[in-house]
Formats: structure tokens, sequence, C-alpha cells
């Protein structure tokens, strides 16, 4: 994603990196955070909730990960903000990304832990897809492995923002994805 367009979908400041990504070897503590988050999550919307899910790197068991907790929160419609942002944001959540041009997508950040949390409409297509790729990555050995090289290979190098190393993991997502 190109400057102007991260600048488009951010709600508020860039957060430039200017250098590599930080990747951590697998924490078996990264469950609980997400367990902690799905618990304030579900309180705050209550039956608003559809889904909520643990997904991204920490979600798979053994695989180096940036140490951030991804989210995935399904509700009835993302583009109908009134009916759960302000709730999450009582809760400590800072809707930092709005995409309305991709399923709209909506991201928050975390009041106390490194989260993004990811939210999409029920029967969104990118629902199945993250949660594809994350139960590959948790039963393909080889896979795994094969995303951890990619991802280490491309965090050592120098990015001006996380998205665009994000987009660099797209060939490997893809083929991983072919696989699923």
């Amino acid at each position: 994603m190109r400057e102007e367009q991260l600048r488009k979908v951010t709600i508020g400041e860039l957060q430039a990196v200017n250098g590599p990504i930080r990747i951590v070897d697998y924490d078996p503590a990264w469950p609980a955070l997400f367990k902690k988050e799905a618990v304030r999550i579900t309180a705050t919307l209550g039956d608003r909730v559809f889904s909520i899910e643990h997904v991204g790197s920490t979600a798979v068991p053994g695989l180096a990960a940036k140490p951030r907790i991804d989210i995935l929160l399904v509700v009835a419609d993302t583009a109908d903000e009134p009916a759960y942002v302000p709730a999450l944001e009582t809760a400590g959540y800072v809707l930092r990304i709005r995409e309305p041009e991709w399923y709209e997508h909506r991201v928050f950040k975390g009041p106390d832990t490194d989260v993004n949390l990811h939210c999409f409409s029920i029967g969104c297509p990118e629902i199945q897809r993250m949660l594809a790729f994350r139960d590959r990555l948790r039963s393909n050995e080889e896979d795994r492995l094969l995303y951890e090289r990619a991802k280490r290979d491309l965090a050592a190098k120098t990015w001006k923002y996380v998205q665009e190393y994000a987009d660099a993991k797209t060939a490997v997502v893809k083929e991983i994805l072919s696989r699923a």
C-alpha cells in the first residue's frame, strides 16, 4: 500500500518505523492475551459479536511473530459504526483504520495490550481467508517454516511503514493459501 493510500485509510497520524520489523520467537503467553481481549470485547459488545478469533502469527504455536495480537471480530455490519464503535471506544479501543473500499474493514488498537482488532461484517470472504491461512499454518509444519523464513527475511529489511512489510508477504501468503 502506497503512502497516499495509507493516509487515506488511517485515522490519526501515520506511525513510521523507518527500520526493520521486530520479530520474536513464539511466546506461549499470546493465547492468554487473546483470551483477555476476547473476554473484554465480548463483555463490551454482547450479542453484537458474531464471532471472535485469534488470527495472525501469534495464533500459530511455534511461529515467530511481531509481538502484536491479531484479533478477528465479526459484527453485523462494520459500516454501521454507531452500532459498535462507541462501545469499543468506551472500553479503550482506538479506531485507527477505516477501509470502506476493502470489505468495510476497520482496525482498532487495544487499550493496554498491543493488538490489531480487525473488524469485518458477517459473510465477508476475508474472514474465511484469514481463518484458512491460520489453520494451514497450525496444521502444516513445512508451510509454517516457509512463512517464518519469509517473515524473518523481510523483517530484516528497512521499511518506512509496517504495512509495507505486510504487503511484501503477499506472494508467500498466496502460495500457502493455494494449499489450504
